[in-house]
């Protein structure tokens, strides 16, 4: 998705550089936090807002209907380290019935996008999105549409998981840059989330919690 694209040549907005042996936080769902952050977008943003859960946990809510905007952070991650990145998120509402492996349906209720700039210049990044597909098995995977340096990876999917259920997935970050963009990385640079609907015009509803990269 075209948006997508200028987000990620855009993300660095918020710097941190943290290290840690056993786990790194990336996003702390805080408002707060949040207000550190800028979002990018060519049409309308996508609604996002802090919530707290009974236990006192705070989580993200993002809304979208025929919008697209991302919230990300400059944030460099050991990957000999930390390799392993970890998402819990669920949707409320899908998307089911579009293409998400094309331009006219490159949309999708939630994504984790980590990001490795390869050279000087504001485009020079590649990517792996990691999405919550409502249409394609978990475990499937493309180069995206408007750029084959990205590459979706349904971490997750309605099609074998239920609405309003929250899924934690554990993902090796190193591996799938070497295997799925053919680089061998010792770190990456971003992280950003995105929950779109520009494409298709629909309502998505996502939450998102606890997104930190552990050993």
């Amino acid at each position: 998705m075209r948006i997508l694209i200028k987000f990620l040549f855009i993300i660095f907005f918020y710097n941190t550089n943290v290290f840690s042996i056993e786990k790194v936080i990336v996003f702390d769902f805080t408002n707060s936090d949040l207000s550190k952050y800028k979002s990018h977008s060519i049409k309308k943003k996508t609604y996002y807002k802090i919530e707290i859960d009974k236990n006192g946990e705070g989580y993200l809510k993002a809304e979208s209907e025929g919008q697209a905007s991302g919230l990300g952070k400059q944030i460099k991650i050991n990957l000999n380290i930390t390799p392993i990145l970890n998402i819990t998120w669920k949707i409320n509402k899908g998307l089911p019935g579009i293409k998400e492996n094309t331009k006219e349906g490159h949309d999708f209720a939630a994504r984790v996008s980590v990001i490795k700039k390869v050279g000087s210049l504001p485009w020079q990044k590649n990517a792996m999105n990691y999405v919550f597909s409502s249409n394609k098995k978990t475990g499937m995977h493309w180069a995206g549409p408007y750029r084959k340096q990205i590459v979706d990876y349904v971490a997750s999917s309605l099609v074998d998981q239920k609405l309003n259920t929250w899924v934690t997935v554990r993902i090796n970050v190193k591996k799938h840059f070497q295997k799925y963009l053919n680089m061998e990385i010792d770190e990456v640079d971003g992280v950003a989330i995105m929950t779109d609907t520009d494409n298709s015009k629909k309502k998505a509803i996502a939450y998102y919690k606890n997104i930190y990269f552990s050993n």
